[in-house]
């Protein structure tokens, strides 16, 4: 991971890296049942961040790497548990802007196996963070 710290946008706005659908199982919701007997929970991370040093060097060093990042995400939805998903993602958001030189993360949360009584294709919730 990088070291420099973003201090203002780049002419242009922010580049992004996004790693979609990182799947692990949690122990998360307001139901006894799904934190004894857990679910799949999907997250979408979007980073913003300045990838011109990444750019000129080719080097992982200066960019955030999203394979770390995909670790640390499935360890984050493992951890817990929480009443909410947007628990969750506040915390996903918070790990991201401690630990990776980014300007700013948007994090989605799926939960596509939520106890719902009627037919539905996703709940999500989605949260914008940036560094202070």
């Amino acid at each position: 991971m990088a070291t420099r710290q973003p201090v203002e946008a780049p002419r242009g706005g922010w580049d992004r890296i996004a790693v979609n659908g990182i799947t692990a199982i949690g122990h998360h919701g307001v139901f006894e049942h799904e934190k004894r007997n857990g679910q799949p929970f999907v997250v979408d991370v979007v980073l913003h961040t300045d990838n011109r040093a990444a750019e000129a060097s080719d080097d992982v060093a200066d960019t955030a790497h999203y394979g770390v990042l995909a670790e640390r995400v499935t360890e984050v939805i493992a951890s817990g548990p929480y009443d909410l998903i947007e628990k969750l993602a506040g915390e996903l958001a918070s790990m991201v802007l401690a630990e990776f030189d980014v300007a700013a993360v948007d994090i989605t949360v799926h939960k596509p196996q939520a106890p719902i009584e009627v037919p539905f294709g996703d709940v999500s919730v989605h949260i914008h963070r940036e560094r202070a």
